[in-house]
C-alpha cells in the first residue's frame, strides 16, 4: 500500500481522510482494516474517518464511509460536504453534483469553501424514548437522518459529561443492535442552537456532526421550538445551518433537508506501509 495518495481535509471540525479509488487501489473488502490503521492518532495520519471516492453508474460518483473504528456507515453529512469539495477540486464533478451512498444519492453545491448538500429524509421519529434520564436532561428524542441519532435537551453544556451520558446512550439496549449517535442539545435563541455529540464508531465526543446538527435541528422543530433556517453551533465553535420544510404528507414529516457550512483542505500526501 505505499504511496497511495489522500487528502486530508475538515468540515466544521470533523476531520478526513479522502481517497479516490475509482481505480481501485485499496480493495474493497482490506478497506475497513485500511480504516482502523490509518485513522490512529500519533501513530498514522489520524482522523474521524476515511471517505473512499468509486465509479458510480448513475451519478457523478459514488463514495463510502468508514468510522474510525473500521465499520462503515450509511453516509457522513460533514463527510459527504468535504468529498463532494474534493471532488470539485479534482475535477470528478462540477459546482453542482450528484453522489452516491448507500443512504441514497446526494445532491450538492460547492461555492468556494461552503458546501451544501441535500440530505436523504428523516424517519423515525420517537419521542420521549423510555431511557432513565441523567441529571440535567429535560427530553430525549429519536430520529434518522440518515444515521440514527438520540437527541437530548439539557440545561447547560459547557461541562457537560457528554462521553459518559453519551456512551450510555449509545449502548442502550433500547437502541440495540446498530446503537445510535448521542447529540446534547441547548437551545440558546430560536432559530439557534448549540450542541455536543458523542459518535458511534469514534466511541468519543467529536468537534462536529453533521447528521446530528440535523437531527437536533429537526427534533426542535417537531417539539415546537425552532424552525427553518436553523443555526447550529458545534463544539468547534463553527456554525452548521439546517434548512428543511416541514410537509406532513412527506416521509418523516420534513423535505429539502439542507446542510451547509463551511470545509478546509487541509493538506495532501502520499500514505506509506509504515503509517498503517
Amino acid at each position: 500500500m505505499e504511496g497511495i495518495e489522500f487528502w486530508k481535509m475538515n468540515g466544521t471540525g470533523n476531520d478526513f481522510i479522502i481517497i479516490d479509488n475509482r481505480r481501485g487501489l485499496i480493495h474493497e473488502n482490506d478497506m475497513g482494516y485500511f480504516v482502523k490503521r490509518a485513522c490512529r492518532r500519533r501513530e498514522s495520519i489520524g482522523a474521524d474517518g476515511v471517505i473512499f471516492v468509486l465509479k458510480s453508474r448513475d451519478y457523478d460518483f459514488r463514495w463510502r464511509y468508514f468510522n474510525a473504528d473500521g465499520g462503515e456507515a450509511e453516509m457522513c453529512g460533514n463527510g459527504g460536504r468535504c468529498v463532494s469539495r474534493f471532488a470539485f477540486l479534482k475535477g470528478i464533478a462540477g459546482s453542482k453534483m450528484v453522489s452516491e451512498t448507500m443512504a441514497g444519492h446526494i445532491p450538492a453545491e460547492v461555492n468556494g469553501r461552503i458546501v451544501k448538500i441535500l440530505m436523504p429524509p428523516a424517519r423515525g421519529f420517537a419521542r420521549d424514548l423510555k431511557i432513565e434520564h441523567k441529571k440535567g436532561w429535560k427530553s430525549i428524542d429519536f430520529i434518522n437522518t440518515g444515521v440514527p441519532h438520540a437527541v437530548v435537551q439539557v440545561e447547560e453544556l459547557a461541562d457537560y459529561p457528554v462521553k459518559e451520558h453519551g456512551s450510555f446512550i449509545r449502548h442502550h439496549s433500547l437502541l440495540s443492535p446498530q446503537g445510535a449517535n448521542a447529540n446534547f442539545m441547548k437551545i440558546n435563541a430560536p432559530g439557534q442552537l448549540e450542541i455536543r455529540t458523542y459518535e458511534r464508531g469514534v466511541e468519543d465526543e467529536t468537534l462536529a456532526c453533521g447528521t446530528g446538527s440535523i437531527a437536533c435541528a429537526l427534533v426542535s422543530s417537531l417539539r415546537g421550538m425552532t424552525d427553518s433556517p436553523v443555526k447550529v453551533r458545534t463544539r468547534s465553535g463553527e456554525d452548521l445551518t439546517i434548512y428543511f420544510k416541514r410537509n406532513k404528507d412527506f416521509e418523516g414529516g420534513f423535505e429539502e433537508i439542507w446542510l451547509e457550512g463551511n470545509t478546509s483542505f487541509i493538506y495532501q500526501g502520499q500514505l506509506n506501509r509504515e503509517a498503517l
